[in-house]
């Protein structure tokens, strides 16, 4: 029995597998010939393993980068890094977090069939993660093995459905259709971004559309602009981390300036690689996703890993990252000057989640709502973990927490109403939610059947 479960554990928790298994069911349910089923779940695969490969690029030309900039300015405090926070949970709540995983996924197709909210989340690393924190959190309340399962995998199921559901009507105006959702832990953060650049902004003015003089157009290709740009910023860092710590800890004694024109070019070569496979993975999934959402669950959305909507404003890409993470200092130069709980910048996610909230901004404001939009981001995932810190248990204060606004969502709400009234409290809670998105759905028939009458 755990041997099976440990394959499927496996297989919901490896994105090119399972959303390649997603596509072949797709074609099947639409009786596709048998070319047609291989190709488009090889093609998804390969394309999700192009995805993960440059988003590796991208993480190992980081990584440097954050150790730099500790050092060059001699920052000690808490790094926000999703993967080093679960490692330490699941030596102690590993099955849980397997459990929760599976059962949360049921739920959220479970939801996606009953309510209007019809979207199917296939980011398996993201869906383990949140079911980590879900696991630690209703661990404290002492409840027992099989309300913690259940209870917790109904809250995954509900959050999964409600943040690409809170996202999609901005991602509509980025993808410009309504054929694939954004499956991420900040979805939260970039419909934020999203309504601010709406009121901030002016979306007639796109990051996209920045005039470059005539000299220097060639800026204007992505690349070419993202490996100039991040260059300066990690020779910057390298300069006031000098070439003895650099040479001595990162570089194996490559000269400082060299080896950080090396990580800049490696950082936009992961850019690059993963437009590459999310084109790929867009071309097969989406019309493979029709014959799920006509057999299994009527009119359901797949909702991707952040990365879908890069394609669509790569200077926004930029620009979000840059932006997030001046967020992430300036709430560093409050929380030191406030005697604060000092969560460092971690590059990763004001990267990722950084980077797509300026896609968010820049959809509804432009270049302004990039900017203003990706800010305000790297201001909330610099605070929120200070909040969910407390609610987590003995993983509370070990130098490293969840950095991505659904994450701050989901634990301070759950993590509060275990502090005010322990399992009945999270119970009470996780049924109101789900209360909530069948109230909705119940009314908007009821709008559609009065139009319909009318």
């Amino acid at each position: 029995m755990n041997g099976i479960l440990d394959i499927l554990i496996d297989i919901a928790s490896t994105p090119a597998l399972l959303v390649a298994l997603i596509a072949i069911l797709g074609n099947l349910l639409q009786k596709k010939d048998t070319a047609s089923i291989v190709k488009g779940g090889i093609k998804t695969f390969v394309g999700f393993l192009v995805v993960t490969a440059g988003a590796g690029v991208v993480e190992g030309a980081l990584a440097p980068f954050g150790e730099m900039f500790q050092a060059a300015f001699n920052m000690q405090g808490v790094v926000p890094n999703n993967e080093a926070i679960v490692a330490l949970a699941l030596t102690k709540y590993g099955t849980y977090t397997a459990l929760i995983m599976l059962v949360g996924m049921a739920f959220n197709i479970l939801i996606a069939r009953f309510t209007r909210f019809k979207y199917i989340y296939l980011t398996g690393h993201a869906t383990l993660y949140m079911s980590c924190m879900i696991g630690v959190i209703l661990s404290v309340t002492k409840m027992g093995s099989v309300p913690l399962v259940l209870f917790g995998g109904l809250a995954l199921g509900i959050a999964n459905t409600i943040f690409p559901a809170v996202a999609q009507p901005f991602t509509k105006q980025i993808t410009k259709n309504d054929t694939v959702a954004l499956g991420h832990t900040g979805n939260f953060g970039y419909a934020l971004s999203g309504l601010i650049g709406k009121y901030v902004g002016n979306k007639e003015k796109s990051t996209e559309d920045i005039n470059f003089p005539k000299g220097l157009s060639f800026l204007r290709d992505s690349t070419v602009s993202i490996t100039i740009t991040m260059a300066i910023v990690y020779v910057v860092v390298a300069l006031f981390a000098g070439n003895s710590y650099v040479s001595t800890n990162l570089s194996d004694g490559t000269n400082y300036i060299i080896y950080s024109l090396q990580q800049a070019g490696s950082f936009a070569a992961g850019v690059f690689v993963i437009l590459a496979g999310v084109r790929l993975i867009l071309a097969e999934i989406v019309p493979a996703f029709k014959g799920i959402s006509e057999k299994l669950v009527p009119n359901s959305v797949p909702a991707l890993d952040c990365p879908i909507v890069f394609p669509y404003a790569p200077n926004a890409v930029l620009i979000g990252f840059l932006t997030s993470f001046v967020g992430g200092i300036v709430s560093l130069v409050i929380m030191v000057l406030t005697g604060t709980t000092v969560i460092i910048p971690g590059v990763v996610p004001h990267f990722f989640c950084g980077a797509t909230a300026g896609v968010y901004g820049n959809a509804t404001g432009g270049l302004r709502g990039a900017v203003v939009g990706s800010f305000v981001h790297g201001v909330i995932i610099s605070f929120m973990p200070i909040l969910l810190m407390p609610v987590m248990g003995d993983l509370g204060f070990q130098g490293s927490t969840f950095s991505d606004t659904d994450y701050g969502v989901v634990g301070i709400f759950l993590g509060n109403l275990a502090n005010a009234g322990g399992q009945i409290a999270v119970i009470s809670g996780i049924v109101a939610v789900l209360a909530v998105l069948v109230g909705l759905t119940v009314l908007g028939k009821n709008k559609k059947s009065k139009a319909v009458s009318e």
